[in-house]
């Protein structure tokens, strides 16, 4: 069968796919509210896309750093499937949402930064498929037209630290135990000793779509989603469950941190439908108990949190209308199984932290996945004022 009529086929789809993305972004999103600000971008290539941020940076009075997001966006790719098909169409979003940010936000080349994650640099090594990485880097530095242009491939400790250093505020910079659930890979960590410089890495080899495919090749026949939250739950108690308590104990995190903060697609997503009436609040505290009820709801009534999702009367209705826009979103970037296995690896990290004589205080950071990008920000200032 020849493949490449489909290639082409779906390529053009997710060139359109960005054209739609482009008008609608900018008829939308938020507008400037800094004074004497700039404006950044920041380019991810992860396990299920691509995503683009981009944030106005200004300073206070007291000289300190304000972000505002002005979008957030991404588009779907599952370049972690590794063909020619992916490739294409992670290409094609990689560009395209570069030059969107370059020629149409107006923003300049050097304040653009562009990445690719540790979630795909975990998976391409597991699966002997580096060469798609220097692949991509390479074709995409010839359609931009830059050469010289930096791509770094993120390291676990990069990206946790980075994400820390912009996410964490600064009066819980020691005392907190950040873990960002990907859709390859889990990483995270904290500053044990007082200072930036010496950062404890925590780090999974599991995320949400790499737990979802584990779970997908063990079905079978039996395509039900009963099956599916039956074998979801072998593979979170197998070489999963082991990963975790390891990892945990080895960074002495448990005696180390008041607070245990989860950042990533699924803690946003989970944040957003567990209490749409916060959708306001970037940090949203949770317990165990909540979210393995939320989970229960996933599972038996899902039609409640997708088709059905209402918000409560209660809210103001410029935020019920947010919530219910937000929601909309999370469940295209979302099915019910990648929120089953998302939530069920939250659970199984969170399980760690629930001791008989101290119980940590939990959090979910729902614009986690602008960390890196502010922190990138802070270091070429600090670079600047040398």
């Amino acid at each position: 069968m020849n493949k490449r009529p489909f290639i082409l086929l779906t390529t053009l789809f997710i060139v359109f796919s960005l054209v739609f993305f482009l008008q609608a972004s900018a008829q939308s999103g938020s507008s400037i509210k800094l004074r004497q600000s700039k404006i950044y971008a920041g380019i991810e290539v992860g396990s299920k896309g691509v995503k683009l941020s981009i944030l106005e940076v200004g300073k206070t009075a007291q000289k300190e750093l304000r972000f505002n997001i002005i979008q957030d966006s991404s588009l779907n790719t599952d370049f972690i499937s590794f063909n020619d098909r992916v490739f294409n169409n992670t290409l094609a979003a990689f560009t395209g949402l570069f030059n969107y940010a370059l020629s149409v936000k107006n923003i300049p080349s050097s304040r653009i930064y562009t990445v690719i994650s540790s979630g795909v640099k975990v998976q391409a090594q597991k699966d002997n498929n580096n060469f798609w990485i220097t692949k991509l880097i390479d074709s995409f530095r010839i359609k931009i037209k830059e050469p010289s242009r930096n791509v770094e491939v993120i390291n676990a400790i990069n990206e946790a630290k980075l994400s820390h250093l912009g996410i964490v505020p600064e009066e819980r910079r020691y005392t907190t135990f950040l873990i960002d659930i990907g859709s390859g890979n889990t990483k995270g960590g904290y500053f044990p000793n007082g200072n930036t410089n010496n950062f404890r890495l925590f780090e999974l080899t599991w995320g949400t779509k790499s737990t979802a495919n584990a779970t997908e090749k063990r079905l079978g026949d039996n395509n039900t989603i009963e099956n599916f939250s039956r074998q979801l739950y072998r593979v979170l108690a197998g070489n999963a469950a082991d990963e975790i308590v390891y990892a945990v104990n080895v960074s002495n995190a448990y005696n180390m941190s008041d607070y245990v903060a989860f950042s990533g697609g699924i803690a946003w997503a989970t944040a957003v439908l567990m209490y749409p009436e916060l959708i306001d609040n970037p940090v949203v505290p949770v317990t165990y108990e909540e979210v393995v009820k939320f989970r229960e709801q996933l599972l038996k009534n899902y039609s409640s949190l997708s088709t059905t999702f209402s918000v409560p009367d209660a809210i103001d209705e410029d935020d019920k209308q947010l919530a219910l826009k937000t929601a909309k979103t999370v469940n295209k970037v979302f099915d019910q199984r990648s929120m089953l296995a998302g939530t069920g690896l939250l659970l199984n990290i969170m399980r760690q932290f629930e001791g008989v004589y101290e119980k940590k205080q939990f959090f979910l950071v729902k614009n986690g996945q602008v960390g890196w990008v502010s922190a990138y920000v802070r270091q070429d200032l600090e670079k600047d004022q040398e």
